[in-house]
């Protein structure tokens, strides 16, 4: 009786095992808050918190609209091959599941020219590093674009 216990036990610990180890990872969700100014450093305004979001294939990325009149929206030559566009409606929060590896620029449509960006750093994100850098911007935008990927390296 013991015996056969010990092996049921080892059979189903086996078992167990394999279906944990195919098991793909659990999607997380990562938030981002769509603010006015950042409460941490009121200097700060116009942002995205945090700006810069380390994410893997299948995670949801969530803009909560903290403040209203910002959005969301993907900048298509910043995005990797494959990767989903996207345009947020104006003040309501909006979830985004990122499937491909790469880097995904965004930015908040009526405040770009103040420099509000954001970037997803998605698995091996230099994938299209190289391609997403050479993207021109104007302005603020180019300021902050330069910043975030100065961070990244």
């Amino acid at each position: 009786m013991t015996f056969r216990m010990d092996v049921t036990a080892a059979f189903l610990l086996s078992v167990a095992t394999l279906f944990a180890a195919a098991s793909p990872a659990i999607a997380e969700t990562i938030e981002v808050q769509m603010l006015n100014y950042d409460r941490d450093d009121p200097s700060r305004v116009m942002v995205f918190k945090p700006e810069i979001v380390r994410a893997q294939p299948g995670d949801t990325i969530r803009w909560v609209s903290v403040d209203q009149f910002h959005n969301t929206a993907s900048i298509a030559q910043m995005l990797p091959e494959g990767a989903a566009p996207w345009n947020s409606t104006m003040s309501e929060d909006f979830e985004y599941t990122v499937t491909q590896e790469g880097t995904y620029g965004y930015l908040c449509t009526p405040h770009s020219a103040m420099g509000m960006a954001g970037l997803i750093l998605v698995g091996d994100h230099t994938v299209n590093l190289d391609a997403a850098k050479a993207v021109e911007h104007q302005g603020l935008m180019k300021d902050k674009f330069d910043t975030l990927f100065a961070e990244i390296e």
